[in-house]
């Protein structure tokens, strides 16, 4: 009996521990999420320069570069690779497959449901709950670490780890776990806030792609 009590009293230990440091990652992880929040919320335009990773489940990978530009009032953004190219002037999408010689045309995902090229500055804000992790440290850079979850289950994908810079507040790179076990990361290789973007840098000019088919999925 006296064994079975003292197992009882280290399990409410333990979980009450457990709880207070939980509570210690959820508080420190929203303490970094308000820094970054408050860094990219003073810019009304950004371009940055990224690298993107996929590593698949069956063992596959692919690898890309690109640029972003983006203007947060409107939700427009032009994203250029080398494999296809996403403008969006907030209220139709356009994405140009280099490869497959289309352009598919969609209407725009304005929502902070799903992370889109919109919101990918700031699409941790609702609908995740998160925690801390250790910093990590990459070359002579210190990062700050938070492991995101959705709220929603029934996304395809369980976790987001997402790094910062500690120094600059800015947003390093963002990993996403896949349910499918493939893994996708995201990294901010450039950025610059409040850039001046030429007039019709958001419209699809046809003109620029002649040739193309066109695959309307609105």
């Amino acid at each position: 009996m006296k064994t079975n009590l003292w197992t009882l009293i280290m399990s409410i230990l333990l979980l009450c521990t457990s709880s207070h440091t939980l509570a210690q990652q959820e508080a420190a992880a929203k303490k970094i999420l308000n820094q970054v929040s408050q860094k990219y919320d003073g810019y009304k335009t950004i371009q940055a320069t990224f690298s993107f990773s996929a590593k698949q489940a069956d063992g596959s990978s692919y690898a890309d570069n690109g640029t972003l530009s983006l203007d947060k009032n409107g939700n427009k953004y032009l994203i250029e690779m080398r494999a296809q190219q996403l403008i969006s002037d907030g209220k139709t999408t356009w994405t140009i497959l280099k490869e497959e010689g289309e352009v598919q045309i969609n209407d725009a995902d304005n929502s902070n449901d799903n992370i889109n090229p919109s919101n990918i500055f700031s699409f941790y804000k609702s609908g995740f709950k998160y925690v801390s992790a250790p910093d990590e440290t990459v070359g002579q850079t210190t990062l700050s670490v938070v492991d995101l979850s959705p709220i929603d289950t029934k996304k395809n994908y369980f976790k987001i780890k997402l790094r910062i810079n500690k120094s600059t507040k800015q947003i390093y790179d963002a990993t996403i776990f896949d349910k499918s076990g493939s893994r996708y990361t995201y990294t901010i290789k450039s950025l610059k806030g409040n850039v001046s973007f030429p007039a019709g840098t958001f419209a699809y000019n046809k003109s620029k792609y002649p040739g193309l088919e066109v695959v309307d999925l609105r």
